[in-house]
């Protein structure tokens, strides 16, 4: 559209890599002022690691900045055809190396994106009340979103914090059963756990909004440049 740009989905399978087949799908983003802007690009298959994957899209960025101000997309498609296998194999020789000399420490370092959903709030505003409080506690920004029944919580802060965060929300006795006795969150999903890429905004504060329609909510994504995200998996929470 003229105010969101272009999504669209490309899967490509490489035929005998590692072994096997791998079926690899690429998610591009096309914002309004592209190709003057990067696209946003998401990579995910089943036959590779989440590390890997983070591979493969950090080198399509790198690709895509020598493309800058002129169509893209094909040549980045051409060149992680030509270049997979390549990737994977510095990829694994890395991951080796750091496990080697200490436990990943630099995927550990930096900031990460924690992306939930919930399926209810019965006591609605105790609930966000003690959300409020875990992100203060641990020093996490980001946002509580409601849009209707969807009930998001994007969270962004150290490793470390994020996943103190997702004990607490899951051990704590946070909600109300319909007996409204005091319960755990049984039904949370984890969409996206992921280290801030540098087209990624950084939230100052930690907010609890509410949207009245879903473009609304998708334009708080596309903000901080993570209408991939959305894309991936916002609307299909509607079905």
């Amino acid at each position: 559209s003229e105010t969101h740009g272009i999504t669209f989905r490309i899967q490509i399978t490489m035929k005998e890599l590692l072994d096997t087949d791998v079926l690899l799908k690429l998610l591009f983003h096309l914002p309004v002022n592209y190709p003057s802007i990067l696209p946003d690009i998401s990579v995910n298959s089943d036959q590779l690691t989440r590390s890997q994957c983070m591979d493969v899209k950090d080198k399509l960025l790198e690709q895509a900045k020598k493309h800058l101000s002129e169509p893209m997309v094909h040549e980045l498609v051409l060149w992680v055809q030509q270049h997979l296998k390549y990737i994977i194999r510095q990829s694994t020789a890395v991951c080796s190396e750091k496990t080697t000399l200490s436990r990943g420490a630099s995927t550990e370092d930096g900031i990460w994106m924690l992306f939930l959903h919930l399926d209810h709030m019965r006591a609605k505003a105790k609930y966000v009340k003690t959300v409020e409080k875990w992100a203060s506690d641990l020093r996490l920004t980001g946002r509580l979103m409601f849009m209707g029944k969807i009930i998001l919580i994007l969270l962004q802060g150290d490793r470390s914090n994020i996943k103190e965060y997702l004990i607490l929300q899951k051990t704590s006795k946070v909600d109300v059963d319909s007996s409204r006795k005091k319960c755990k969150e049984k039904m949370i999903s984890v969409l996206c756990e992921t280290k801030i890429q540098p087209q990624h905004a950084r939230f100052q504060t930690f907010e609890v909004k509410d949207y009245s329609t879903m473009d609304e909510l998708q334009k708080e994504f596309e903000a901080a440049g993570l209408a991939t995200l959305f894309v991936e998996f916002v609307p299909s929470l509607l079905k």
